[in-house]
């Protein structure tokens, strides 16, 4: 019974602190860390120690595939260099410097324990900087580049965190950790891509909601499992499964289940990454108490702390200015092979295969080497239109928020590690201190850099031409002579006639004279979801393709689903 209440008045908490974050124009994780250290130091409150397990291998993998799932594959991949170095270079980076640090003011750590404690230290949250982003306009590429890093930047930290603590117990080469992180990589993936694909799979071929978005919640932990106990990166395994299943999922899961899966999903990454929060604010005064019971001394241990948050904050700001002029570079190059497409363009008109186009599959197909020119040509002008500038570097140099996970992880230390409590109570003051000075100030440096927004005038002149690229779609099925029904007969042609005049979008069931034994609203029905069907087959092609910012396909593909669902109701 008293767990019940204390998971109760856990909910009703944090609905009641996100409320008034929204009120006061705060990111409610923020809140919540204040409001658990307030609550740490109130009379009667417990210790709270969370045991690590909880968060690495219940919360974490379900708080990354939900964010996986969501993330645009072709913008993933677009930006994939700066995902890299921010997630795996600046994880390394981070972890080298921090460790020789923690190796000098600690006397007596050691290397291995203390390159553990940089491992720990350096991965970042992106949850409080990508809240505060989106509410403040952020452009969707810098966003997507903060929630890349946050995916895989834990992998490689809890990679290197292994490598460390095997370290403490045998001397392990340098080559060898490279050679595990490598191998833990390749085998994540692997198993990632193999679970994405087969639960799509399944998934596609269950005909009820409930259950379709039951088994989705333990997708996450088929990809975990499985890949943890192969020695590999469970948590890079769950990115590379939602990765898959966003990808595929619009083209083989019924609408009306995704739109079910995702408001579940909602809900369950709110309360778990509130929950987090407001528990990792909880923990201050027992990591205190411990640090005091092993009699090492509190106020040099915080100001380790604060010594290696500004010593983080300080690399990520060193390592972010070249690669914002390596993004910088790509754009002026891109800019001037607008002009080799459109001689390769005019060479694969005239029947002409260009010679830098003609390796790999399909080689002597010049459809496929036209899809192939297409989509390099929509990259090289993603590239272009979104230009990256010192602007966008300084709100990335900024939005290096340590959090839960650093916490969490600090707490996976063996026993036998020297300095434990203090070394977790430096990983607290990390974590804390990036969190809110950051966290806090990151409003203020958005608005004072003046980022550009998206163009939203241009996303609604490309929405229009989207649009028009479905209605022809659907016009094509339409004007198909062998357009018939399931079961042969030819639809009604007031129900053509309606269908064709709403195209894509559903207003009332058709009226007009039909014979009595026919039901126009099936027919109705029945037409428009194969209408939809093709739209949505176009609106697929033209996302593979890249043809369209992902901000708008993400927004037509919600459209879509919606009017989808609407006609799939009857399905059984």
């Amino acid at each position: 019974m008293e767990l019940t209440i204390i998971a109760v008045l856990g909910v009703i908490s944090i609905v009641a602190v996100a409320a008034l974050s929204r009120r006061i124009g705060v990111a409610a994780p923020l809140s919540l860390v204040v409001v658990g250290l307030a609550l740490s130091f109130m009379p009667g409150v417990p210790h709270i120690e969370i045991e690590p397990e909880i968060i690495l291998t219940v919360v974490l993998p379900p708080l990354l595939y939900a964010a996986a799932v969501h993330m645009p594959a072709i913008d993933f991949r677009r930006d994939f260099k700066a995902i890299f170095r921010l997630s795996v270079v600046l994880v390394v980076v981070t972890t080298l410097c921090s460790g020789y640090l923690f190796a000098w003011l600690i006397p007596g750590l050691g290397l291995a324990a203390a390159f553990a404690l940089g491992a720990v230290i350096s991965p970042t949250d992106a949850v409080a900087a990508t809240s505060v982003g989106k509410k403040l306009g952020l452009p969707s590429r810098l966003t997507t580049i903060l929630e890349g890093e946050g995916l895989v930047n834990d992998a490689t930290s809890l990679v290197l965190l292994a490598s460390a603590v095997s370290a403490l117990h045998t001397s392990v080469p340098l080559w060898r950790v490279g050679t595990d992180f490598a191998v833990a990589v390749v085998i994540a993936v692997l198993v990632g891509a193999f679970v994405g694909v087969a639960s799509v799979f399944v998934r596609s071929r269950l005909t009820d909601t409930v259950a379709n978005t039951a088994l989705s919640f333990v997708v996450p932990f088929l990809a975990f499992l499985p890949a943890e106990e192969l020695g590999a990166s469970g948590v890079l395994a769950v990115v590379v499964a939602g990765l898959v299943n966003g990808n595929l999922s619009p083209r083989f899961i019924r609408a009306r289940d995704r739109l079910a899966e995702n408001t579940n999903w909602m809900t369950i990454s709110f309360l778990l990454e509130s929950a987090i929060f407001l528990l990792m604010g909880l923990q201050l005064r027992t990591l205190l108490d411990q640090t005091n019971d092993a009699h090492l001394p509190v106020a040099g241990t915080i100001g380790i702390g604060l010594l290696a948050a500004l010593l983080a904050i300080a690399i990520r700001a060193l390592f972010v200015a070249p690669l914002v002029s390596s993004l910088r570079h790509d754009a002026d190059r891109a800019e001037s092979y607008r002009s080799v497409f459109d001689d390769l363009a005019e060479q694969l008109a005239r029947g002409e295969l260009p010679r830098r186009f003609d390796r790999g599959p399909g080689k002597k197909d010049p459809e496929r080497l036209r899809k192939r020119l297409d989509q390099r040509k929509r990259d090289n002008e993603f590239f272009i239109n979104e230009r990256f500038g010192w602007r966008g570097g300084v709100i990335i140099a900024w939005s290096g928020m340590r959090g839960a996970v650093t916490v969490a992880a600090a707490q996976t230390l063996p026993p036998d590690t020297p300095f434990r409590p203090q070394l977790l109570l430096v990983a607290f003051i990390v974590a804390v201190t990036t969190l809110l000075l950051q966290g806090l100030t990151l409003p203020w440096v958005i608005k004072k850099v003046r980022v550009p927004a998206d163009d939203t005038s241009g996303d609604r002149a490309a929405y229009v031409e989207l649009l028009d690229d479905l209605s022809q779609r659907a016009a094509e099925v339409l004007d198909d002579p062998g357009l018939a029904r399931p079961d042969g007969t030819r639809f009604e042609p007031v129900v053509v006639a309606r269908v064709r005049e709403e195209t894509a979008v559903r207003r009332v069931p058709p009226t007009g004279a039909v014979p009595d034994d026919v039901d126009p609203r099936e027919q109705y029905r029945e037409l428009s979801l194969l209408v939809l069907s093709a739209e949505q087959d176009e609106l697929l092609r033209v996302r593979s393709m890249g043809t369209y910012s992902s901000r708008l396909l993400t927004f037509a593909q919600d459209q879509m689903d919606r009017r989808l669902a609407q006609f799939q109701q009857g399905d059984a």
